[in-house]
This record gives C-alpha cells, sequence and structure tokens, in this order.
C-alpha cells in the first residue's frame, strides 16, 4: 500500500518552469549568502557583486529576512540603504 504523500506526487507533477524558477531562485540565495558571508552590504553592493537588478535583490533578500536567514542592520551614510547581514553573524 502506498503512502499518501507518494499518490499525491504521482497526480501533481510539478511543471518545468516551476522547477527552473526554484532553481533560479536557490541560485540566487547562494550567492546573496555567500556575498553577506564576507560582512555586511547595501542592496546595490549586493547587486553589483553578484551582477544583478537591483530589483531582483531586493525581492529576494526581503525573502530571505522573512524566512530569518539574513536581517537588517544601520542604514548607510546617505540615510538611503540598510546594511544586511547574516542572522548568526554580529
Amino acid at each position: 500500500m502506498k503512502k499518501t504523500i507518494d499518490v499525491i506526487k504521482e497526480k501533481r507533477k510539478v511543471s518545468e518552469r516551476v522547477r527552473n524558477n526554484i532553481k533560479a531562485f536557490n541560485k540566487l540565495k547562494r550567492e546573496i549568502l555567500k556575498s553577506l558571508e564576507a560582512g555586511q552590504k547595501t542592496i546595490p553592493e549586493i547587486a553589483k557583486e553578484i551582477e544583478s537588478d537591483i530589483d531582483v535583490i531586493t525581492y529576494n533578500l526581503m525573502t530571505l529576512m522573512k524566512y530569518g536567514f539574513i536581517e537588517a542592520g544601520e542604514l548607510d551614510d546617505d540615510d538611503e540603504y540598510y546594511y544586511y547581514k547574516l542572522k548568526n553573524k554580529k
């Protein structure tokens, strides 16, 4: 007898588009977290280092913050951007 979860997995196949989106998010997540291992950075600093758009970095940073991977620190000298850092690094 099959487990319920196995039956559901057989019936509900994940589309290739969704799989690609998940892979892209996970890759970007790893790049952002790796960037922050060196120390706190602002959104433009991360975007420049990873070579990605500020909008994409902002969205993904907010997702990482929501799930407790990172936290916001102090504002930069221009009071324009927050510095972000890994949650477990002080």
